[in-house]
């Protein structure tokens, strides 16, 4: 908050708070002119009397406290512009101080799995179980509560892996995250009809119907300046998460237009490091449950 901002807000509430006190001092005040308390000032109905008695002290007081217990709060706490208050608090450190509290009554139902192999963490029915309500929390939100993904977000029960499905090259990408970057190679490849053919080449390597001539075209072009990342072949490299353009998985789509943006605008795909966010005993039973959905049944039971 800046510096008028702030100044702006605290006179707000200095004059307000000023404001209370004057409205109740002057409003228990008699004025000239006033009828006696016991006077009769209005009558409706008959008998339905309003008499000008003053509220009792006590009542009086109690709003004189208000203001009083406000002032109060507001030196104590922030509320005050940009005044942090003496006492300190904050909600930030308030939601640290309950998070670090819950963390020390659970992080021994973590710990325990902290040594197992994550190959036998995907057999154990307690390990999956934990790992996946770790992911519902923490990973659902882009891979999807079956974790089938989405466009853009890989497919975690189908067999492709772009940077590898072993029990390690899934912890790794947990714990650190991935950087999925294709550059464009629109000015590299040519014109649109030269990225047409490329694109329709890279159709037919996946068994994907499409035009011979196109895709005999484009496969001179897809050699010289794919095969770096994709291989000759077009299937991959789990080294640099280049996707394997032969298995029928495709992250973003498989249509001619599709496979064309990707070729003239690039790629960008990029998986946040998690370890800052679960830590590594929750990133390991999140890397035991992905591994079991194409790797393990857990078993029905489950050692502790």
């Amino acid at each position: 908050m800046s510096a008028f901002w702030s100044i702006y807000v605290i006179a707000l509430v200095a004059i307000n708070l000023i404001g209370c006190i004057v409205l109740i001092y002057f409003t228990g005040r008699s004025r000239p002119g006033d009828p006696k308390a016991d006077d009769t000032s209005h009558i409706w109905d008959e008998t339905l009397t309003e008499y000008n008695k003053p509220m009792p002290a006590w009542w009086v007081n109690l709003f004189y406290a208000t203001v009083f217990f406000a002032v109060g709060y507001l030196i104590y706490y922030p509320g005050a512009g940009a005044f942090k208050g003496v006492g300190g608090w904050s909600s930030a450190g308030q939601h640290d101080a309950d998070m670090a509290e819950q963390e020390k009554q659970v992080a021994p139902l973590f710990a325990q799995f902290a040594n197992v192999p994550i190959a036998d963490l995907a057999k154990n029915a307690k390990a999956v179980e934990l790992g996946h309500s770790v992911f519902a929390n923490n990973c659902s939100m882009c891979h999807g509560s079956d974790a089938k993904g989405n466009k853009g977000f890989p497919n975690l029960t189908d067999t492709a892996w772009n940077w590898g499905g072993t029990p390690d090259d899934i912890l790794t990408t947990v714990l650190n995250g991935r950087q999925a970057a294709m550059p464009s190679f629109a000015a590299v490849i040519g014109n649109d009809q030269a990225i047409t053919e490329t694109a329709a080449y890279v159709q037919s390597l996946s068994g994907i119907k499409a035009d011979p001539a196109l895709a005999a075209a484009g496969k001179p072009r897809f050699d010289m300046v794919c095969t770096a990342c994709h291989g000759p072949t077009g299937t991959g490299n789990p080294l640099l998460g280049a996707p394997n353009l032969t298995d029928g998985d495709w992250l973003y789509g498989s249509d001619i237009e599709t496979i064309k943006e990707g070729i003239i605008k690039g790629r960008a795909g990029m998986m946040p490091p998690h370890e800052p966010i679960i830590g590594k005993d929750r990133a390991r039973l999140v890397a035991a449950y992905v591994y079991s959905l194409t790797n393990a049944q857990p078993a029905a039971g489950g050692s502790d």
